[in-house]
């Protein structure tokens, strides 16, 4: 009995070994199975089937100058540019001509009532009158001393007076016309005129308006555009291929196909701390086509020649915003490549500034190629 009681004791541990090991997880086979990676096609890799049908060309060497390209814009020459003010203080009654006309030297630009010329054509009739009054009493006195009726001293004394008096005349004359105002036409109206000939490009007036003289800003500003600026921020790294003097090439942005040459009038003394750049000073003969704000294209010429790479034109394929080529590769298969496209050449040619060597062969006719491979 003591047999059979241990054996039942025994077969229930073993029980219940077992059933706690059935409870207890296996870490194993709870993991997640391993990642499976899967190599990805080259997206710039093509195959074609028949290859022969594309002619290849060999990129070749080219001599060219160094050609620096920097953006800029149009703007007035200061030396050009000619205030049109008012000396006088008063209010604008009439207003004849508005910002971006052209006009004339001379032309009238605007009318301001001024208590100030009031004033000055008030002084100089005052003088006028005191000086009528001297030269009588001078006159009379010279002629009473010739007869001995007063001394020399009153006859000075006249004299004297004399010659203030028009001594004020002058002044109050001189005040006139700097206010504006002519003493032939007495008026408490100033006419502002167009000191020169050209555009307005500034105005700082309005009708109704007060003018403060000098002492506020300009009404007008009238600018002679027949030469004009081109302004240029120029790297640092880059300032080595710019000297005063030199010509430039100019592109303007809204006429891409007229090329125009202008002279580098000055390199700034300071650099922008943010852009690290100079400013470089074109000055450039207006055809009548540049306008104040344009944007433009600037190119530098350098002194010397460096070895470039050209292929035929249609090698390269405009795609997305960047230049590509296809090259061989063996076989059926072709790679596309970025570079760097520049100007165009005689003969059908163009310049690949970056990521392509002289002797390398490219497809003759990228966008041929191209569109064959995505059908």
């Amino acid at each position: 009995m003591k047999w059979k009681a241990s054996a039942v004791m025994c077969s229930a541990a073993a029980c219940f070994w077992l059933a706690a090991c059935e409870g207890k997880s296996d870490p194993k086979a709870e993991a997640p199975p391993p990642a499976k990676v899967e190599r990805v096609e080259d997206r710039s890799i093509f195959e074609t089937d028949k290859p022969e049908q594309f002619s290849l060309v060999t990129a070749e060497p080219h001599l060219a100058v160094r050609q620096l390209k920097v953006t800029g814009t149009v703007a007035p020459d200061v030396a050009r540019s000619v205030p049109a003010i008012s000396v006088a203080t008063g209010r604008v009654v009439s207003i004849e001509a508005r910002l971006g006309d052209s006009v004339k030297k001379g032309q009238l630009l605007l009318r301001v009532q001024s208590a100030d010329l009031s004033a000055a054509f008030s002084d100089y009739r005052k003088a006028l009158s005191d000086e009528q009054l001297s030269r009588t009493q001078f006159e009379r006195a010279k002629l009473l001393y010739d007869k001995g009726a007063i001394s020399l001293n009153d006859l000075q004394v006249a004299e004297d007076a004399d010659a203030k008096a028009k001594v004020d005349v002058e002044n109050t004359t001189e005040r006139v016309r700097v206010l504006g105002g002519t003493i032939d036409h007495p008026s408490s109206i100033v006419e502002i005129r167009a000191p020169i000939a050209g555009v307005i490009t500034d105005q700082q007036v309005t009708n109704a308006a007060g003018v403060a003289g000098l002492g506020s800003p300009n009404p007008f500003t009238i600018s002679d555009l027949s030469r004009v600026w081109i302004l240029c921020d120029v790297l640092e790294n880059d300032l080595g291929s710019v000297r005063v003097g030199e010509k430039v090439e100019v592109r303007l942005n809204a006429f891409p196909d007229k090329v125009l040459t202008g002279v580098i009038g000055n390199i700034g003394a300071i650099l922008d701390p943010n852009l690290r750049a100079a400013k470089v000073r074109i000055e450039v003969n207006n055809p009548g086509l540049m306008r104040p704000g344009m944007f433009v294209t600037a190119t530098f010429f350098g002194k010397t020649q460096e070895t470039r790479v050209q292929v035929s034109a249609t090698a390269v394929l405009h795609l997305h915003d960047q230049d590509w080529v296809y090259i061989p590769l063996g076989g059926k298969k072709f790679r596309r490549i970025s570079v760097k496209g520049g100007d165009m050449l005689p003969n059908g040619k163009q310049e690949v500034l970056s990521g392509l060597d002289a002797g390398q062969r490219v497809v003759g006719n990228a966008l041929e190629f191209q569109n064959s491979v995505e059908q």
